[in-house]
C-alpha cells in the first residue's frame, strides 16, 4: 500500500468494519423482497446500523473531530476545523432493490477544504481513496481521468431527471459516490448532477482532483441541493456545450 496518512487509515478501518454489516444485510435484502412488507424499513435500519458503526470507530480514534453525516445530521464538537462527512449507503434505492451498487463515502475536511476521501463499494470490494498531493488511487493502484477527446467516444453518467435529454451516450447509475468515483478511474469521461447532498459528493471532490480531473466549485458550507459538474480536463469544454443548461 502507498503510504497513507492517520487519518485515512482510520476511514479505511471504519469502512471495513460498516462493509461487513452492509454486506450481511444486502443479502438479505434479496430474501425480503418477496415478502409483503417489503424492505424499506430493513434498510433505513441498516442505514442507520452502518451509519452508527462508523461514526463510532472514527469517535474512538478523533473524539474531538465535529461529524456532518446523512442520518445524524451536524455534530459539532470541540474540533470544528476538522470534520468527517459521512454517507453510511450512498445508492440506498439500488440496495433497497437487491442492485448490487452502492458505497460508503466517509471524507474529511479539514478548515474547509477537503484532504481526504474514501469511496468503498462492499459488494464488489472495490476502494477508492485519495489524499491532498497524494494523487488518487483504487485498491492500491494509482488512478487518472479519461484521456478521451471525442465526445462520441465517451460515456457520461448523471442522476435524476434533467430538462433535456443529450445526444451523447449517458448512463443513471443511481450512486453518485460511485459516480465520481468512476470518473476518477477513467471509467466514465463525466458527471452532472443536480440538488446533491454535501455527503453524497465529499469524497468524490477530492480523488476526482487528485486524479487530474476538472471539477466546479463547490460551497462545502452547504448540505444540501448542490450542484456537480465533473469530467477530465480533454472532454471539459465539448461536455459543457452540450450539457449547457441541464
Amino acid at each position: 500500500m502507498n503510504s497513507i496518512s492517520a487519518n485515512l487509515n482510520i476511514m479505511i478501518k471504519a469502512s471495513e468494519k460498516a462493509s461487513r454489516l452492509l454486506i450481511r444485510d444486502f443479502g438479505e435484502v434479496e430474501n425480503l423482497q418477496v415478502s409483503k412488507k417489503g424492505p424499506t424499513d430493513f434498510v433505513t435500519n441498516a442505514d442507520f446500523k452502518a451509519e452508527k458503526i462508523i461514526i463510532e470507530e472514527l469517535k474512538k480514534a478523533r473524539p474531538n473531530y465535529s461529524i456532518i453525516s446523512e442520518e445524524n445530521g451536524t455534530e459539532k464538537n470541540k474540533d470544528n476545523k476538522n470534520v468527517w462527512i459521512i454517507d453510511p449507503i450512498d445508492g440506498t434505492l439500488n440496495f433497497l432493490h437487491g442492485i448490487p451498487h452502492f458505497a460508503i463515502s466517509i471524507a474529511l475536511k479539514s478548515n474547509n477544504e477537503i484532504v481526504s476521501g474514501l469511496i468503498f463499494d462492499p459488494i464488489k470490494d472495490e476502494m477508492f481513496y485519495a489524499e491532498k498531493n497524494k494523487g488518487a488511487f483504487f485498491n492500491n493502484h494509482r488512478i487518472r481521468v479519461s484521456k478521451k477527446n471525442n465526445i462520441n467516444d465517451c460515456l457520461f453518467v448523471t442522476g435524476r431527471k434533467s430538462k433535456k435529454e443529450f445526444d451523447f451516450q449517458y448512463r443513471r447509475s443511481g450512486s453518485a459516490a460511485l459516480d465520481m468515483a468512476y470518473v476518477a478511474a477513467g471509467r466514465y469521461d463525466g458527471f452532472f448532477q443536480h440538488e446533491l447532498k454535501i455527503w453524497d459528493i465529499a469524497a468524490g471532490i477530492i480523488i476526482i482532483k487528485e486524479a487530474g480531473g476538472i471539477i466546479n466549485d463547490i460551497d462545502l458550507t452547504l448540505t444540501k441541493d448542490i450542484d456537480v459538474i465533473t469530467s477530465s480536463p480533454d472532454i471539459h469544454q465539448k461536455m459543457m456545450e452540450k450539457i449547457d443548461n441541464f
